[in-house]
Formats: C-alpha cells, sequence, structure tokens
C-alpha cells in the first residue's frame, strides 16, 4: 500500500512538473510567434489584432509536438530535483524504495501522456493547424495581387498548353486551396508567354480556378479579370506532395495517404516515417524519462546540480541531432522508416538504463 501511494505522489509529481515545462515553453512560442505572424500580416488591411492572434495560436500546438521530448525531459529532471531538494527521495531510499519503484511511475506516466499525444493531441493540433492555414489564406487572399511575394510553395507543370510555374505565399485543404499566386507561363516551343497574379486558387478536376487575377503579357496593358481557367494535368495527390507536410497529416489518416501516394507512385517515405514517428512517441519519452533518471536521481545536498541538468540538456540534445539525421536518411530513402523512427527511443533508453543500472546497482 506504502509502494501504491508512493507511486501515484511520484507519478503525480512528474505529470505536474512536465505540464508546468509544456505550458511555459506554450506561451512563450505563442508570443514568439505571434510576432513574426503580425510582421507576415502587416501588409494585409484586414488582419486584425485578434484574427492574427488567433492564426497564431492555431498553429502553435502542431510546433510543440516537436518540443514535447524535451518537455518531458526538463519536467522530469525538476521533478526529482525539487524531490531531493525536499529530502523526499532520501526518506524514500531510507524506507527501502529502489530507483526502479521511484522511476517506474514516471515511465508509465509517460507512456500514457504519448499514447494521448499520438491519438488525441496529434490530430487536434493538425486540425488546428489546417484552421490556421484557411485563415492565414483568406487573409492574404484580400491583399493586392500585385503585392505578392516569390516565396512559399512552388510547383512545376507541363501541359497541352504549355509549361506553367506555380508559387503560393499560402496553401490549405492539403493543397486544394491557395493564396497569394504568382504564375509563369510558357508555350510549347519554350517562348515566354505571361505572367499571371490571383489572389487565389482553387483546385479541380483538371483545372485550377483563379481568383481576382491580375495576368501581365509582355508589351500590353495588364489585365485585370475576376476568374480566369487553368488547365492543370496534376493530380491532388500530386499537389499535396508539394504543398504539405507529412506532419499536416493526422496519426488517423496517415495509412489511407501512404497507401493513396503509392498508388499515384509518389513517394511515401516521409508519410511512413511520421507515421512510424507517432507510434514510437509514447517510448520516447519514456526514454527521456530514463535519460533525465540516470542524471537527477541523486542527493541534492551532494552539489553538482548544474553539472547534472547540463548533463540531462546534453544528452537531450545530442538525442535530437540522432533524431534528424536518421529523418534525414529516411526521407532520402537511405534508411527503413521503421529503423529511423525507433533508433533514437532504442538509444536514448538503452543510455538512461545503463547509466541508471551503474548508479543503482554498481
Amino acid at each position: 500500500m506504502l509502494t501504491n501511494t508512493l507511486g501515484r505522489y511520484f507519478a503525480g509529481r512528474f505529470i505536474g512538473a512536465s505540464f508546468a515545462v509544456f505550458v511555459g515553453i506554450f506561451m512563450l512560442v505563442v508570443l514568439i510567434d505571434y510576432i513574426d505572424m503580425a510582421r507576415k500580416m502587416s501588409s494585409v488591411p484586414t488582419a486584425t489584432a485578434f484574427v492574427t492572434a488567433q492564426a497564431s495560436l492555431f498553429r502553435v500546438p502542431q510546433l510543440l509536438e516537436i518540443l514535447m521530448p524535451f518537455c518531458v525531459l526538463v519536467g522530469a529532471m525538476s521533478c526529482y530535483l525539487t524531490l531531493s531538494r525536499r529530502l523526499e527521495l532520501v526518506v524514500a531510499r531510507a524506507a527501502g524504495v529502489s530507483a526502479w519503484q521511484i522511476v517506474t511511475p514516471a515511465l508509465i506516466a509517460a507512456i500514457g501522456f504519448g499514447a494521448l499525444a499520438t491519438a488525441v493531441y496529434n490530430p487536434l493540433s493538425v486540425y488546428l493547424r489546417e484552421q490556421s492555414k484557411r485563415i492565414e489564406t483568406e487573409l492574404l487572399s484580400s491583399r493586392n495581387p500585385g503585392l505578392q511575394e516569390a516565396s512559399g510553395f512552388w510547383v512545376n507543370q507541363v501541359t497541352g498548353e504549355g509549361q506553367a510555374i506555380i508559387n503560393a505565399t499560402t496553401g490549405s485543404s492539403q493543397g486544394g486551396r491557395l493564396a497569394g499566386l504568382s504564375i509563369f507561363r510558357w508555350d510549347l516551343q519554350g517562348r515566354f508567354r505571361d505572367r499571371i497574379e490571383a489572389r487565389e486558387a482553387t483546385l479541380e478536376e483538371g483545372r485550377w480556378v483563379l481568383k481576382g487575377v491580375n495576368q501581365y503579357v509582355l508589351g500590353e496593358p495588364p489585365v485585370a479579370l475576376d476568374t480566369f481557367v487553368l488547365a492543370t494535368n496534376l493530380t491532388r495527390e500530386q499537389v499535396r506532395d508539394s504543398f504539405s507536410s507529412a506532419e499536416s497529416v493526422s496519426f488517423w489518416q496517415l495509412p489511407e495517404y501512404i497507401a493513396s501516394s503509392e498508388h499515384s507512385s509518389i513517394a511515401a517515405a516521409a508519410y511512413r516515417l511520421q507515421y512510424h514517428k507517432l507510434i514510437a512517441r509514447p517510448f520516447l519519452l519514456a526514454a527521456m524519462v530514463m535519460l533525465a533518471s540516470s542524471v537527477s536521481l541523486r542527493f541534492f545536498r551532494l552539489g553538482g546540480v548544474q553539472k547534472m541538468v547540463l548533463s540531462g540538456v546534453g544528452a537531450g540534445f545530442l538525442l535530437y541531432v540522432v533524431q534528424k539525421l536518421t529523418e534525414d536518411l529516411s526521407k532520402a530513402d537511405l534508411l527503413n522508416p521503421i529503423v529511423a523512427a525507433w533508433l533514437p527511443v532504442g538509444l536514448g533508453g538503452l543510455t538512461g538504463l545503463l547509466a541508471l543500472l551503474y548508479q543503482e546497482d554498481g
């Protein structure tokens, strides 16, 4: 009964510390992202402070998915440091509680938190990110087409009418709706035809429907059009591959996207990698707990707290570098997505386990 009660107490302290770190980083990222969004929308007359803040707030949850392992790492270190400073670890160890009994509640909580993050938080963050893109698209579509900048996303298409290179500032609906377009067109002989600036575009079967169009032809005055139809041979899957990323697809939709990409002969390595990363997320968070416990399960009065904190942060940073390296290798088809997703988990968990074994059992 003592162990169960103590285990629930340790788990509660870990969850509280991790949640506090998550909320603190969330507020910081919201502030930074709002400043960046306000700068980006400064040329849009319809972009009020409330709408800009809403667009920024909706896209921050997806940004925090990248920082989630670090929140757990810092939360676990903070939890164990607090327990040590208040001598609660000393009392628990004097009562015969081993380090494994202290770490196990946090491991179970981290796995449960990771499962919720994959099954619930990820779809919610993807949905909010899509709403942010929709708001951003609507705001940018109200801007004067002549003010478009060559930035954002690019796609090339070749049809019976010639070649067209499409640039869009932003897109939503997985590339099905674009805003802030600049289109450069050439004829079948390779001669430049015209440049088209459009406020927004919607992908339909075999065509782009452009709205708020300004057409520029060499030697002729600009022509303003309400709508303009541009033929295309691009499928929705091909457009989605150019204007969206695997991170913009929720966990429950990834198997469908993988099958659709393979059926359309489009590289599905990024979608496979994202799918296995989300499956491995609960165990990655558990590996972060192991790393944190290996450097913070010591008595506070023995000193060396700064060194201990730096060691934990350094280990987390090295694990992040390994994760990015394996992701890049997987996206380049040089490493199997399963290996790329689970290798950082194995390295982090094994490193923390060996360090804790050495400290606890000699």
